[in-house]
C-alpha cells in the first residue's frame, strides 16, 4: 500500500485573543524567514565561488534568536522551524538552478504559517480545532475528513480581507491501480471560454472577473481618494478585497465542478503544455489569461486524475494543433481572427474544435509510443 498525501481547506472563526496571536505568528515568521536569509545572503556573497565550503556552513536556527529576541517564544516554536525548512527548500531549488535567489518577504506577502501534528497537540473535536498556542479554535468543517486519514500538518492563512483559513494536510494509505484507458478527450485552451474539448463541447466560462471589473474600478477609485491607514481606507480596501476574494472563490468553484466533470468522463485528458505567462504578456491578453484560471485548472485536473489512477498527457507547446487539418494532415496558417478552419479536403470547423481533435490525436500517439 503506497502512502498518499491529501489536503482540506476550512473557513477559521478565533476569538480576537486568538487572531491577535496568529497575526504576531505571521510576523515571527516572516521575521525569522528574512532574519536568516540576511545572514546566509552576507556568507553567501563571501563564499560564492566556493560552494563546497558553502554547504558546510552551520547556519543559525530560530532557537538561536529567541535569546535575543524574546518575544519569539510566544508563538508556536514549529511555525518557526518550518521558516527555516522553506528557507532551505529555497535554496536548494536556487542551486539545482530552478528557482532565482530567496527574495525577503513583506508585510504585503501571502500571510500563512505551517505546523506539524507532534503527540496529539493538533485534533480536530466537535466544531473545534486544537491548535498549539492557540488551544481551541472554532472551525467551519463543511465536509468530514475520513477517521483512518491521519493528520500530518496545517497551514494557517488569513485573506486581505481579513479571514481565516486552515489547510489540513492528511496522510492516507491506497494503492491506486492504472486505470486501462478506453476513453480520451483533447482540451484546446480557450481565450473565450477557458477550453473547447475534442467532443465538440464548450467549458463556457462565466468570466467571473470581467463580469465584476466596473464594481471593481469603482471601488478602487473610492480607495484612491481615501487617507491610507485611516479607518474609513481600511472599510474600503476590506470591501475592495472581498470583492476580488468572491472572484476568486467563484473561479475555484467553477474549475473544481469542470475538472470533476472531465475526470469523471474520461480516462485521460490531453492538454498542450502552455506558458501562460509568456502568453499573457506576448498577446497582450493578460486579464482574460488570469481570469481563465488555466493554471489552477490544470492542477485541479492532474491531482483528481492521479487519484484514479488516470493520466493527465500534455503535449508539446510548439505542436501544430492549430495549423493542421484534424481530418486530412494537411497545415495552413492560422491567423488568430479567423475562427474557422476550412481545408481543401472539405474539413470545415470551429478552429478551437479543430486544434483539440488534433490534441487528442497526439495524446494517443504518445500513449501507444509509451
Amino acid at each position: 500500500m503506497a502512502k498518499q498525501n491529501k489536503a482540506y481547506k476550512f473557513r477559521l472563526y478565533p476569538t480576537d485573543e486568538q487572531a491577535l496571536v496568529i497575526r504576531k505568528t505571521f510576523g515571527c515568521v516572516r521575521f525569522v524567514y528574512n532574519k536568516m536569509l540576511a545572514e546566509r545572503k552576507e556568507t553567501y556573497e563571501t563564499l560564492k565561488d566556493d560552494k563546497e565550503a558553502w554547504k558546510k556552513v552551520k547556519h543559525p536556527t530560530p532557537a538561536n534568536y529567541k535569546k535575543e529576541y524574546e518575544w519569539l517564544k510566544e508563538v508556536d516554536s514549529l511555525a518557526l522551524a518550518n521558516a527555516q525548512l522553506n528557507l532551505d527548500k529555497a535554496y536548494k531549488a536556487f542551486f539545482k538552478g530552478h528557482a532565482r535567489f530567496p527574495k525577503f518577504k513583506s508585510k504585503r506577502h501571502k500571510q500563512s504559517y505551517t505546523t506539524n501534528v507532534v503527540n496529539g497537540n493538533i485534533q480536530l473535536l466537535d466544531g473545534h480545532i486544537k491548535l498549539p498556542k492557540l488551544k481551541m479554535v472554532k472551525i467551519k468543517q463543511h465536509r468530514a475528513i475520513p477517521s483512518e486519514y491521519t493528520i500530518k500538518s496545517c497551514t494557517l492563512s488569513m485573506t486581505s480581507s481579513g479571514k481565516y483559513y486552515i489547510s489540513i494536510l492528511t496522510e492516507y494509505e491506497k494503492e491506486i491501480k492504472r486505470k486501462e484507458i478506453e476513453k480520451v478527450v483533447g482540451l484546446d485552451f480557450s481565450m473565450d471560454g477557458l477550453f473547447v474539448d475534442s467532443e465538440g463541447e464548450k467549458a463556457n466560462y462565466p468570466k467571473f472577473y470581467r463580469q465584476i471589473l466596473n464594481k471593481l474600478a469603482k471601488e478602487q477609485r473610492k480607495l484612491s481618494r481615501k487617507k491610507k491607514g485611516f479607518a474609513n481606507w481600511n472599510k474600503q480596501r476590506i470591501r475592495v478585497a472581498n470583492i476580488q476574494e468572491k472572484v476568486a472563490n467563484q473561479r475555484k468553484n467553477f474549475l473544481h465542478h469542470k475538472s470533476k466533470e472531465l475526470v469523471s468522463n474520461f480516462d485521460a485528458v490531453v492538454i498542450e503544455d502552455l506558458d501562460m505567462k509568456g502568453m499573457s504578456q506576448a498577446l497582450k491578453f493578460g486579464k482574460s489569461v488570469a481570469d481563465n484560471g488555466w493554471g489552477m485548472f490544470t492542477s485541479f485536473l492532474q491531482y483528481k486524475l492521479k487519484e484514479q489512477g488516470k493520466q493527465l498527457i500534455k503535449i508539446d507547446k510548439w505542436f501544430r494543433s492549430t495549423k493542421t487539418c484534424s481530418s486530412c494532415g494537411n497545415t495552413q496558417p492560422m491567423p488568430i481572427e479567423i475562427r474557422t478552419y476550412a481545408c481543401s479536403c472539405g474539413l470545415n470547423l470551429d478552429r478551437d474544435y479543430n486544434s483539440a481533435l488534433n490534441i487528442k490525436k497526439e495524446g494517443i500517439r504518445l500513449l501507444a509510443s509509451a
